[in-house]
């Protein structure tokens, strides 16, 4: 028996928690000198010990033992760096079969802000998003129920264009793109249309996922005169709280040109995803989107091209991962029930101990068709299982 069992569950989200050698492991070997070693600065409060494990590879054996022998509590065990499966792709395999979860969608968690924002040159931080490929390609080969994610930036079409070929040819399952103009560009601009041409294409989704802008708000919001808080790991890089009020804002806004800039509208066979960006802001959004369409149609002609509206864009080509506290069953009455994926988190903490149990609460009294499609099959029409 596993934690998930009595149905089909598809896991939207999922973590990689990286070694220093993430990337100047799989980077070129003409740049691995140019490539940054993570630091784990970031692992909070899950560090401890961790540099052993790292030089081993994986947990020391009685670890392993303890996390296995918790069976269908692992969910509920140690977490980030210290879970079962963080860094070690065949402890993940042995992770997986005791979540029970039958497809997990896997991201990096710090590296990636290194392809995205990294201090290096342009065409360097193409070679570090190569690298993380390689990366994620490598650790989740070796079980199908691993997905793994790769970055995409998109700020030089050409470089991202040559990029995306390589991405296509690898075991790759989506392609993670930054939520904000990227080059200075809407992600409608003509000089992408030929990137997500080559996805609907190739049937590779595009996710945005946090991470994929800043998380934090402006600094300025956090002066009260008074001490600033720090965020629950006990630093200032994650999210406190009011920077919750808005952490959907870019992705909620780069939708929204997707939308009205006619990608989805050229592009009818293009999925997308919106991962652990919460889902409490989308049915407003619909709504919103589909005044907006048709209010300004007169005044610009491009709306005019649009044959369905947006919500219907929306529904037919996207999904997006609730938190595990938000109130799932009533974002289905606000909306529809084709808009929602599961996600569990594993191994962050944002995801909870039993993020089944919580989503279940919340589903409580909808009917088996919306269960179904929360659980596996909005997962399957997105990213084609």
């Amino acid at each position: 028996m596993a934690y998930a069992s009595g149905r089909t569950f598809y896991d939207a989200d999922s973590h990689i928690m990286e070694l220093p050698d993430f990337l100047t492991r799989f980077a070129d070997p003409g740049v691995r000198d140019d490539m940054p070693r993570l630091a784990f600065a970031g692992g909070g409060r899950s560090l401890r010990g961790l540099e052993a494990a790292a030089e081993r590879g994986g947990h020391p054996p009685e670890k392993v033992s303890e996390m296995v022998a918790l069976g269908t509590d692992l969910i509920s065990g140690p977490k980030g760096y210290a879970a079962l499966g963080a860094f070690n792709r065949d402890e993940r395999k042995q992770a997986l079969d005791q979540l029970g979860f039958q497809r997990q969608l896997v991201f990096s968690t710090f590296a990636v802000g290194t392809c995205f924002y990294g201090k290096m040159t342009l065409e360097r931080r193409y070679d570090a998003s190569r690298a993380h490929n390689r990366a994620m390609e490598h650790f989740c080969a070796h079980d199908e129920r691993l997905m793994g994610v790769a970055a995409l930036p998109l700020d030089d079409p050409e470089l991202a264009a040559a990029l995306l070929d390589e991405v296509i040819e690898q075991n790759l399952a989506a392609v993670w793109v930054p939520h904000r103009p990227c080059g200075g560009r809407s992600p409608g601009h003509d000089a992408l249309d030929p990137i997500w041409a080559r996805l609907a294409e190739a049937n590779l989704p595009f996710v945005l996922h946090v991470g994929g802008h800043p998380l934090q708000i402006h600094p300025d919001w956090m002066n009260t005169g008074r001490p600033v808080p720090t965020d629950w790991l006990g630093g200032g890089e994650n999210v406190r709280s009011k920077d919750m009020t808005s952490l959907h804002h870019q992705a909620e806004t780069f939708i929204g040109a997707m939308v009205l800039d006619g990608v989805l509208e050229r592009f009818p066979k293009l999925r997308g995803g919106v991962i652990e960006l919460g889902a409490g802001w989308v049915p407003s959004m619909l709504d919103r989107l589909d005044w907006a369409s048709e209010i300004w149609r007169k005044s610009e002609p491009e709306l005019s091209k649009l044959t369905r509206k947006p919500s219907e864009q929306v529904t037919a080509q996207l999904a997006f991962t609730p938190f595990v506290y938000e109130d799932v069953g009533r974002l289905i009455e606000q909306s529809n029930d084709e808009l929602y994926l599961f996600s569990s988190d594993y191994p962050h903490f944002e995801g909870g101990r039993n993020p089944l149990g919580r989503f279940a609460r919340s589903l409580d009294g909808q009917p088996e068709s919306s269960l179904d499609r929360f659980y596996c099959e909005n997962f399957s029409r997105v990213f084609s299982v």
